[in-house]
């Protein structure tokens, strides 16, 4: 499935109107506090003026109380418009984050299984963790300051104006030099900071990989391989961020330049003048400040232009996945199933992971209600395909599937697996106790209901001789149990889902004979009434099943009972008596 791809319009639009339009009373109150203290902060540069041209040389007193009074209080004002600010936007920021991460967390969940299937875990971890941070600067206090410098620089500049024309021209010049270096910088900042998130999502798949693997490296000896691959990530990562670096460092040089230039001409202008007499020694000190409180803004501005920057491409990203069309998104799926009875039939199903390339055949066969189909052939037969589709994890190319007369392309995907039971081969444990991975399909589930599938699937066997016993830790992927003892709490989780529909992946691949003959007494408790579908290996296990079909190249070439089909010395036959010998 190819991603979304969206342009920088689009995720501007879309940021101000689902991020900062929806928060514009935060945005709101951060603005005018960020007034009120810049204004406070002009109190200063006018007091200076006032203290060396009339306090001092008057020997005025009370005017240089309320001189002080002034200046703390302004002080103050800006110290408490400080706090404030942080807590109301700062916060909020990361009130944003936390609601886009969940965001972002449940749109990839609803992706169809065909996108996880060519995207790396660790890159949507990324996704979900580190592209959606930047939106801080956006509602925190990066806009608000950005902003307030803004106007803190117009009023500063007014204020110059009145003070010395002259030298405020020829600020100006090495001023609109720099904002022309910065908005050249920024346009080569913005992609340079996409490739990063790229190249950020791709170590840290790999790294995540690696680290679930790493009994797979050390039985091979590949630690070394992994991290020459590790560190060549990292490298590409490096060279990125270096790129952003020259670029950043580039404005702020720039502006150390151009300013200090300015700074000393204003030194000659200004002593010029007041040798002259043209100006007062408070008006050049108030010049000095106020320029200072007009290029501190400008300066911050290239800094907080950069980590705006860093946030438009972090958005763009997460606008690319969230453009990405959900399973639910079908606008062909319209029909609820209230109720299920689990009878299913492929009629001329196709299906291909590539074009031209069909995994699935033109196949047909029936599943009656309650009944078992056994799906059998050698590896890359197709099997796991037909499953998937009768999963509905899959959409078939050509044909139909319909359940209980309805075209399951068009059934609800969730009025249907709410019906739907799976256990794989290499089914998936969640970190935590083994009470909570059997209560998985049904957290609200009773003691008496969780104890019947716990016994069903003979989970009891091994928990009875655990400290805690239900209530023990199983580690990461149930790495402390055995694969026999995580297939039994795959069953039990199945037990306790009651689902109509079963598919069940070698559902006792991973057993001993001992927990196998446990297992199989189960598994025909849970396929009572269930209409369940069995991917074979082992194919001693479906003597019992109602039809066998055993697939090749994506085609059916022998169906029937397990008698007949022996009967028959064809490919079947060839199988079983292959495995018998085995």
């Amino acid at each position: 499935m190819e991603k979304a791809e969206v342009s920088s319009k689009t995720t501007l639009a879309k940021v101000f109107k689902t991020i900062i339009w929806p928060r514009r009373k935060y945005v709101f109150i951060g603005l005018v506090l960020i007034i009120i203290s810049r204004i406070a902060s002009l109190v200063l540069p006018g007091s200076s003026k006032i203290l060396i041209d009339e306090v001092v040389p008057n020997g005025d007193l009370q005017k240089l109380k309320y001189l002080i009074f002034a200046v703390v209080g302004a002080i103050i004002v800006q110290s408490v418009t400080s706090f404030a600010l942080t807590q109301i936007l700062s916060v909020e920021a990361q009130n944003l984050i936390a609601q886009l991460r969940s965001k972002v967390q449940a749109h990839i969940l609803k992706l169809p299984i065909r996108y996880f299937d060519n995207t790396k875990t660790g890159e949507l971890v990324s996704r979900i963790m580190t592209d959606v941070e930047g939106v801080r600067n956006l509602v925190g206090t990066g806009l608000a300051q950005m902003v307030g410098g803004i106007l803190t620089s117009i009023v500063c500049l007014f204020l110059l104006i009145r003070i010395s024309p002259m030298m405020t021209l020829y600020v100006l010049v090495p001023v609109a030099i720099f904002g022309v270096i910065s908005l050249k910088a920024f346009g080569k900042i913005r992609p340079i900071f996409r490739e990063r998130g790229k190249i950020n999502a791709e170590v840290t798949g790999r790294l995540t990989e690696t680290l679930g693997g790493i009994r797979v490296i050390k039985g091979f000896n590949a630690e070394l391989q992994e991290i020459r691959i590790f560190a060549e990530g990292v490298d590409r990562l490096f060279r990125n961020i270096k790129s952003s670096l020259i670029s950043t460092s580039l404005i702020t040089s720039s502006a150390t330049l151009l300013l200090g230039l300015a700074s000393a001409g204003i030194m000659g202008i200004g002593g010029y003048m007041i040798m002259n007499e043209q100006l007062t020694f408070g008006d050049f000190l108030a010049f000095t400040l106020y320029l200072g409180f007009m290029i501190a803004p400008i300066v911050q501005m290239s800094n907080i232009g950069s980590q705006l920057t860093e946030a438009f491409a972090g958005l763009d990203r997460t606008e690319e996945i969230m453009n990405t069309p959900l399973e639910s998104d079908d606008k062909e799926r319209t029909i609820n199933l209230p109720a299920i009875e689990g009878h299913i039939i492929f009629n001329k199903v196709s299906f291909a992971y590539e074009s031209n390339k069909e995994v699935v055949k033109s196949i047909s066969f029936e599943a009656k209600p309650g009944s078992v189909t056994a799906l059998v052939g050698t590896s890359g037969s197709g099997k796991t395909t037909i499953a998937g589709m009768a999963a509905s994890f899959l959409t078939p190319d050509e044909g139909i599937i319909s359940v209980d007369g309805q075209d399951l392309k068009k059934v609800t995907l969730e009025s249907y697996r709410s019906r739907l039971g799976v256990v794989l081969q290499d089914d998936f444990l969640f970190e935590g106790t083994i009470r909570e991975n059997i209560l998985f399909p049904r957290p609200n589930a009773s003691e008496e209901e969780l104890q019947h599938a716990v016994s069903a699937a003979y989970v009891n066997q091994f928990t009875d001789k655990f400290e805690k016993g239900l209530d023990t830790q199983i580690g990461e992927r149930g790495v402390k149990l055995s694969g026999g003892q995580q297939q039994r709490i795959a069953i039990a989780r199945a037990v306790l889902a009651d689902p109509k529909i079963l598919i069940l992946d070698e559902a006792t691949s991973n057993l001993d004979t001992e927990s196998e003959r446990y297992i199989q007494s189960s598994l025909k408790e849970l396929m009572k009434g269930k209409t369940t579908f069995v991917i074979a290996h082992r194919l001693s296990t479906i003597r019992q099943a109602d039809q066998i079909l055993v697939i090749e190249s994506g085609e059916i070439v022998e169906r029937g009972k397990h008698d007949e089909l022996i009967e028959l010395k064809g490919r079947y036959h060839q199988l079983f008596t292959y495995q018998a010998r085995i």
